[in-house]
């Protein structure tokens, strides 16, 4: 794996956590989402303005960080994220995304929990860390969350941090699921609500107990899957996705390698 130089420094700025590569991003990309997005967002007052804080959300498109970013940016926060090292590797914006504060990640190898280290002392320097459970795009058939991995649930227990839900909808119109072809007209609405933070001190202690683990995780994933509910006017299947016993690959295009 190469070795990452990522920053420590408690966040500033305003947005909070904000720096110059942050600002290049966003002064890029926020035209091109305006562009070929409506913000539907609802929420926002339940992002605190400073302080350690998860922001946990479903994950259906290659957009959703990018729109999701957006709205956690205009309201106060300038986030983290634990992202798949080959986006680290990609000329310029692997080092724009690096300097803006960025965590990579090799999943499913030995060096992942790497990233749970840096990911717990960028949340005990204040920052917002935002984090996909799911740790892939969503490979239900009707794009509900799936059953997610424990590593929210260890991060959240592990750092006494509280998790707000967010829900998306509306990116995977713009871009489907594993595509990169863009939707650019008309506007897609994109619909995000961002729940209260929840409270798994319920948990706190049980960062090595497997079934506590799976417990909290099952626990911020129903909080999830109830906002997406309310975004899409319609219930979830009784029946949820578990990628555990699916014969399909755990990350990456499963429709390109099948």
């Amino acid at each position: 794996m190469t070795e990452y130089k990522v920053s420590y420094a408690p966040p500033t700025g305003k947005p909070l956590g904000t720096n110059l590569a942050f600002k290049i991003g966003t002064f890029i990309c926020i035209p091109l989402l305006n562009l070929v997005g409506k913000k539907r967002w609802r929420g926002g007052e339940n992002i605190p303005k400073s302080g350690k804080i998860i922001v946990a959300s479903n994950h259906v498109s290659y957009l959703d960080v990018l729109f999701l970013t957006h709205f956690l940016y205009r309201n106060g926060r300038a986030p983290r994220y634990i992202g798949k090292e080959g986006v680290f590797k990609v000329p310029v914006i692997g080092k724009i995304v690096l300097a803006a504060g960025q965590i990579p990640v090799v999943r499913e190898s030995k060096d992942a929990a790497k990233a749970l280290e840096h990911a717990v002392k960028t949340l005990n320097a204040g920052h917002l860390l935002g984090v996909y459970p799911e740790g892939t795009l969503s490979r239900d058939p009707s794009s509900w969350p799936m059953i997610a991995k424990t590593g929210l649930a260890r991060l959240a227990i592990t750092t006494q941090t509280h998790v707000i839900p967010i829900a998306q909808w509306g990116s995977q119109i713009v871009m489907p699921t594993y595509e990169k072809k863009v939707k650019l007209f008309p506007r897609t609405p994109i619909k995000i609500l961002a729940g209260k933070p929840l409270d798994l001190s319920k948990w706190y202690g049980k960062e090595d107990d497997p079934a506590a683990l799976i417990e909290a995780t099952a626990f911020v994933m129903r909080a999830i899957t109830d906002l997406l509910e309310e975004l899409r006017g319609e219930k979830r299947p009784v029946e949820i996705f578990d990628p555990h016993n699916s014969d399909l690959p755990r990350t990456g295009n499963f429709k390109k390698k099948r």
